[in-house]
């Protein structure tokens, strides 16, 4: 099957060129675990025109996620966003603001009642009724409750969302909380601080593709992105066998790329594909710069991953 020319010519014609196209929807199906010869299923998936409504909405967060998938390297993933997904709802991309931003997202949830995909961002504050998180005078707490009811599946994006984040960590004042512990309603969690933005989009592909959400694992997560540890898959595990650790950074050990574990890696206890797909266009990733991985894909790191530079 090969990808039809009109699919193309139509992203050509938004300025998406076809080469970085074609290497994008093949790390997508990869990263899915799906065989090459789907590539022109995946990448007609992401070309339908039939788009999913997706409200993205911004809780107690930093807004790095957000960055992490708007300011990824590959310079045509604006393009892809629009061709692929109706944003109807996002505060940091979109135009209006103040009340005129308060109708778009009631007008867009009343319009898209149980068809739109809600992507959450950032802890839900829930200590006295949620009043110390607020927009547009209603509490997140009010917020997340009301778009998580009527969604048509609630994808949560980050360690903040998934389960608490830095705004949970102790003593956690304002009892901020993930976004299913606030709300009550099931979701799958895209965990990390921040997230690879391929594993974002492929969630939603795998949902283009094959009608339904991914299988994920006992914490919402996807397991086709957290189906292993990053020691599994690690490039320095050999170190890690022959037992050549680093002792403090920049020693002899650090220049020759040994193991990381005893400057506190947390890979052996932490679910994510990072080794696999890297970031910054498939550039590096943490324990390849020369860092040990804090675990940030892993619920409450803030508190049970730290002190992030001592051994496990």
């Amino acid at each position: 099957m090969e990808i039809k020319n009109e699919v193309l010519e139509r992203l050509e014609s938004k300025g998406v060129n076809r080469r970085d196209f074609i290497k994008y929807t093949t790390l997508v199906t990869s990263v899915l675990g799906l065989a090459p010869s789907m590539v022109p299923r995946v990448a007609q998936a992401m070309t339908a025109k039939e788009r999913p409504t997706v409200i993205w909405l911004h809780f107690a967060e930093c807004t790095g996620c957000s960055e992490a998938l708007l300011r990824t390297t590959y310079p045509w993933i604006d393009e892809v966003v629009l061709e692929v997904l109706n944003v109807a709802y996002h505060e940091t991309i979109m135009a209006p603001s103040g009340e005129a931003a308060e109708k778009s997202l009631h007008d867009a949830m009343a319009k898209y009642k149980g068809k739109y995909i809600l992507f959450c961002e950032g802890a839900v504050p829930t200590k006295d009724n949620g009043i110390y998180g607020k927009v547009g005078g209603r509490t997140m707490l009010e917020i997340a409750k009301a778009a998580t009811k009527d969604a048509l599946a609630t994808v949560c994006v980050g360690n903040c969302a998934c389960s608490g984040g830095v705004q949970a960590a102790k003593p956690n004042p304002t009892q901020a909380m993930s976004v299913e512990k606030a709300t009550g309603v099931k979701t799958i969690n895209i965990n990390g601080c921040p997230p690879n933005p391929i594993n974002m989009i492929a969630t939603v592909v795998h949902y283009l593709l094959l009608g339904k959400l991914p299988a994920v694992d006992k914490v919402g997560r996807p397991l086709f992105a957290y189906g292993s540890t990053i020691h599994d898959k690690c490039p320095r595990r050999s170190h890690y066998e022959n037992k050549e650790y680093v002792k403090k950074f920049g020693d002899e050990g650090a220049m020759k790329g040994w193991c990381l574990a005893e400057v506190g890696c947390k890979g052996p206890d932490t679910y994510n594909n990072c080794s696999l797909i890297k970031f910054n266009d498939g550039t590096n990733w943490p324990i390849g710069a020369g860092h040990p991985c804090i675990g940030c894909s892993e619920p409450g790191f803030w508190d049970e991953k730290a002190p992030f530079y001592e051994a496990l």
